[in-house]
């Protein structure tokens, strides 16, 4: 069961004055399968500087993409199920993260010997653990991560692997970033 994660959002009402436009589990929920990963979108932009007008949901009404959309945003949580599970469904979801509809910023290393999770994106992620722990993989060399812990993921080839028998759950700012 993924969990719910409740989202307060802010605004302005006709007369200018600031309120709470949203107060309830956000809307935008992806699970890849079985035993996969769930990533819960919580906020989006589409430029930058970014528009704080308007009371439309950003998260809704579009296909999920892994990067965020060009000179965008994406505020995500990701919850990573063990291992055991979730290298299963990915080899059994060869597509398991779709390209951007614009065709940019995602490429997939599903032949990497590692493990098959391997991606790059033209974003700069701020990944703070929430709660559990994970190894981030990069081409040479891992490290691991534990709750409280924060990487600054700069568009590197990356992949994230859970050797617990414990979901782990990370919480993500992407920001859309040049290519290298």
């Amino acid at each position: 069961m993924a969990r719910l994660f409740r989202r307060v959002v802010t605004g302005h009402n006709a007369a200018g004055k600031s309120i709470f436009l949203l107060d309830g589990p956000a809307p935008s929920v992806v699970r890849r399968g079985t035993g996969a990963t769930v990533a819960t979108d919580l906020w989006e932009t589409r430029s930058t500087p970014a528009g704080n007008a308007g009371d439309e949901d950003p998260t809704i009404g579009h296909p999920y993409r892994l990067p965020p959309p060009r000179n965008g945003t994406i505020f995500r949580i990701v919850e990573y199920p063990p291992d055991a599970q979730r290298v299963a469904a990915m080899r059994a979801n060869t597509g398991e993260h779709e390209r951007d509809a614009t065709g940019g910023g995602y490429s997939r290393d599903v032949a990497h010997s590692r493990h098959p999770g391997f991606h790059k994106t033209n974003s700069i992620d701020y990944a703070i653990v929430l709660s559990g722990e994970i190894h981030a993989l990069m081409d040479d060399g891992e490290v691991l991560l534990k709750t409280g812990d924060i990487l600054i993921q700069r568009g590197t080839n990356h992949a994230w692997s859970n050797r617990t028998s414990a979901p782990a759950c990370i919480a993500f700012v992407l920001i859309d970033a040049e290519p290298l």
